[in-house]
């Protein structure tokens, strides 16, 4: 007797795919736009580091020109009458912390070579109590400081910005050591002017 050697396929047979037909499942795809995640990750750096208008854009929020490299910022004038020391350093150093380590920009030292300049000074200080105790004591001081700003770019000698801010604290003279309470009151003060300051020049662009 002989016997017929059946021929047997090398692959295993066809299964359906699970819910949808294969047809099915790949129109799903199609209308889907097959969108990977690196090109949706890809899509979302670059709309981050792009530069928004005519200038850069950084997560502090802040937009400088694109064209703007180095900054200078001189030490602060106080043309003020107070009784306290080194406002003039102090604020110089916080106009600094925003303007430069915060953004792009480069400190330039030298006024003429940079591509901005920044010129601040203090105008006005006042300390007034704004609270009188029933035995004509003070308990509440107002410390009160203007400063004017002039940010100029200087590669196309324009003006960026030019006015005056003003800001105040308090504080208890009797209970907050006196002097160094107005201190702390006057340092409050120069910290929400220089916000403001870094808030306007910033965010024209």
């Amino acid at each position: 007797m002989k016997w017929r050697r059946t021929a047997l396929s090398s692959s295993p047979p066809h299964l359906p795919t699970p819910g949808l037909p294969r047809r099915r499942v790949r129109d799903a795809t199609a209308r889907s736009g097959g969108s990977s995640p690196l090109i949706v990750l890809l899509v979302l750096l670059v709309t981050l580091v792009s530069p928004f208008g005519c200038g850069y854009y950084s997560f502090t929020g802040a937009s400088i020109p694109e064209h703007l490299s180095t900054i200078a910022i001189p030490l602060v004038e106080d043309n003020s009458v107070n009784t306290l020391t080194a406002l003039d350093e102090s604020f110089t150093e916080m106009l600094v912390q925003r303007f430069v380590r915060q953004t792009r920009l480069r400190l330039e030292t030298d006024e003429a070579s940079s591509d901005a300049l920044l010129v601040a000074r203090i105008t006005r200080y006042t300390n007034v109590p704004t609270s009188v105790s029933g035995d004509e004591v003070a308990t509440l001081n107002r410390v009160t400081i203007s400063v004017s700003v002039d940010y100029k770019d200087q590669t196309k000698n324009a003006d960026l910005l030019n006015r005056s801010f003003s800001a105040f604290d308090e504080y208890d003279p009797a209970g907050s050591g006196g002097l160094s309470g107005e201190q702390d009151a006057a340092m409050s003060a120069l910290t929400k002017i220089a916000d403001d300051i870094f808030t306007a020049a910033t965010s024209n662009w």
